[in-house]
């Protein structure tokens, strides 16, 4: 490089970090906002049902109708409350003091003692879907255990017709937390390179600063990389304290390899740093820029990315419009860099597509950006 545009560059960065330092929301962006989004999604935000509100109703009061019953209090998942009858449970259920009810009727003792199959029935509110299929599988592994447990006590052994064996890879304590950790950090990322970006150039055209940058020697590419490399230096400290926090705080294991994870989380911050430049050299204004990359950006990291809903399930339509949205590829490598390992067939076609976005996003912001008014 020569040693004007070495000094012309250097200039410009030094003017960013100066910017940066007289304008604390930069700052809050990038380190404020990631501990904030962690610990509201650490700790705030759980796929797992733990004290769920359940009624108990026990029409005959006998010793196996109790101590089928009893499991229901030496659980964490549910919270078991008793009712008299059924008609007391289920106006409980209606007003959502409850969440569901295991009714066991009159002859569940005797039908038990005789061989034959005891009625117990679920009751489940089924408004919240996913809560109300955790519930069901719990009260299904309270039922098998008690057979067992009753197994054991006759000196026999339960032989159902087919043994499930159970393995489970990569979470085997099936903890949320290790699943979603990984996907707030895309969400992070992405937040943090689209919305440091997308006011850089508005605020310029709002200040009337670009004028004075457009007369000035500085060519079209050394105020693109000028700006770029502080916005990008300010991202990667953004994204160390959420690995810190992320490894620290919440104890999510990290199987893949750390250079890696920064590699490709360099890689991403790219990106997102290109959509924030794109949005704010489309839309001069702070606000509409700021807007526009809320939307366009966070919401489609937050919805389409399988950080919280799984692509699979979604319409056929919607899940082709989520190979337009960068944060899907980063989640998947997030996710298998910290749960499973170095995976190349999912790390290296995933990286692939990120180049690509981020030379199309680059690409674009270098051909709209011109030394003039216009």
């Amino acid at each position: 490089m020569r040693p004007g545009r070495l000094m012309r560059l250097k200039g410009m960065m030094r003017k960013e970090w100066l910017q940066v330092i007289r304008d604390p929301s930069s700052i809050a962006i990038a380190f404020f906002l990631p501990i904030l989004l962690l610990v509201i999604f650490g700790y705030g935000v759980s796929l797992d049902a733990q004290d769920v509100r359940i009624g108990i109703v026990v029409e005959q009061r006998d010793q196996p109708s109790l101590s089928f019953v009893g499991g229901f209090e030496q659980t964490p998942y549910f919270h078991p409350s008793t009712f008299l009858s059924i008609q007391e449970a289920e106006t409980a259920l209606r007003a959502a003091e409850i969440d569901g009810i295991v009714w066991v009727r009159q002859t569940f003792g005797s039908d038990y003692l005789t061989g034959q199959s005891p009625p117990i029935g679920l009751i489940v509110n089924g408004v919240d879907a996913n809560t109300a299929r955790l519930i069901q599988g719990y009260v299904q592994g309270i039922w098998g255990s008690w057979l067992e447990q009753q197994a054991e006590l006759r000196g026999g052994e339960l032989t159902p017709p087919v043994q499930l064996e159970q393995r489970i890879w990569y979470n085997p304590e099936v903890r949320s937390t290790d699943f979603l950790v990984p996907g707030v950090l895309a969400v992070i990322m992405t937040l943090i390179g689209a919305l440091l970006t997308a006011l850089v150039i508005a605020r310029e055209w709002e200040r009337g600063t670009m004028e004075a940058l457009l007369v000035s020697r500085i060519s079209a590419p050394e105020i693109l990389v000028g700006k770029l490399i502080p916005y990008f230096i300010l991202g990667m400290g953004g994204l160390l304290i959420s690995l810190a926090m992320a490894s620290f705080l919440f104890h999510v294991p990290m199987r893949g390899s750390l250079w890696l994870l920064l590699t490709t989380s360099a890689l991403f911050l790219w990106v997102a740093l290109g959509m924030g430049f794109f949005i704010s050299t489309v839309f001069k204004s702070q606000f509409v820029a700021a807007l526009v990359a809320m939307v366009s950006t966070f919401l489609p990291a937050f919805i389409l990315s399988g950080f919280i809903f799984d692509i699979r399930s979604m319409p056929d339509l919607v899940q082709w419009l989520t190979h337009l949205i960068a944060a899907r590829y980063y989640v998947s490598i997030l996710q298998t860099l910290f749960l499973v390992g170095n995976v190349w067939s999912v790390i290296l076609p995933n990286s692939a597509a990120l180049v690509l976005m981020g030379l199309f996003f680059h690409g674009i912001v270098y051909r709209k950006t011109h030394k003039k008014l216009e």
